[in-house]
């Protein structure tokens, strides 16, 4: 295998995930892209990066199915269970009950580049323990979990996770809501069915002008994702969550995100939370 992804190489792909994708991917990110793209080559049995360029990029004709994977390779996914735990602990001692104040009896959730999955099984169980311990104020939950890469869904979709991403919950909550494997040799488990009925998967871009759904949402979460785009991407993204985010819902950020300098109808309510607002943009 060609040990060296050229510059001109990686300016294309880096011109590509900027133009489909948003995400900037400056000359300090070379070593990384060849790093993710060797898995490609690999998997593909292809010698050289430049035969990789011409297979994926074509010569007019491009191998959409090899540029979705591409973008899998090349798109970052960290995530954890009730990670930024504030968030959730906002969430249940105030966005909840004052969308059931507001008469909202079924709670639509966003999970908006929810990665490998435990960010919308994170919001399910959230949803059960709130509605457990407040009964009568909501009946009911959806939530719609998308990313733009296509393989961490698929792991998403299967719900079975290693045994130390749930190693800071209580043995409570692992009992009540996740399952060890039948092999006791296996150091995995899987999410109870009564958390997975909630959740929906779906591949979404949000560079599309259509995002491909019309539902109007409560909450909408799309923490740590924005960093990747520079800020007019950033407004303008959020700016599309703003079609679908009923006034007087919310949305929450990562904890390095920020809607400073921005011209939106949001306000802020919490550190990286925002309640939309009454009002056109």
């Amino acid at each position: 295998m060609d040990t060296e992804l050229s510059f001109r190489d990686f300016r294309k792909i880096a011109s590509y995930i900027e133009k489909n994708v948003g995400i900037k991917m400056p000359d300090v990110k070379k070593t990384m892209v060849q790093s993710r793209i060797s898995q490609r080559l690999r998997a593909l049995n292809i010698p050289t990066y430049e035969e990789y360029i011409n297979y994926a990029f074509g010569k007019g004709v491009p191998n959409d199915e090899e540029l979705v994977l591409m973008i899998d390779a090349v798109t970052t996914n960290l995530t954890e269970f009730f990670r930024e735990s504030g968030h959730f602990d906002f969430m249940t001692g105030t966005a909840l009950p004052f969308l059931a104040g507001q008469g909202k009896r079924f709670i639509k959730i966003w999970s908006a580049g929810c990665s490998t999955g435990e960010e919308p099984y994170t919001l399910s169980i959230v949803m059960q323990e709130f509605m457990q311990k407040n009964p009568g104020l909501v009946d009911g939950y959806s939530i719609l979990a998308t990313d733009i890469s296509t393989k961490v869904l698929n792991q998403a979709a299967s719900a079975v996770y290693a045994m130390d991403s749930i190693k800071n919950l209580t043995v409570d909550m692992k009992k009540k809501y996740f399952l060890r494997s039948k092999d006791r040799q296996s150091a995995q488990v899987r999410v109870k069915p009564e958390v997975r009925k909630h959740v929906s998967f779906a591949r979404l871009n949000f560079m599309d002008d259509d995002f491909g759904f019309r539902d109007i949402i409560q909450i909408i979460f799309c923490r740590n994702v924005l960093i990747y785009f520079d800020k007019p991407t950033q407004e303008a993204v959020i700016r599309k969550f703003l079609d679908f985010l009923e006034p007087g819902g919310f949305l929450f950020l990562g904890h390095s995100e920020t809607i400073f300098g921005m011209n939106l109808p949001l306000k802020n309510v919490s550190p990286t939370v925002f309640q939309r607002v009454e009002g056109g943009i």
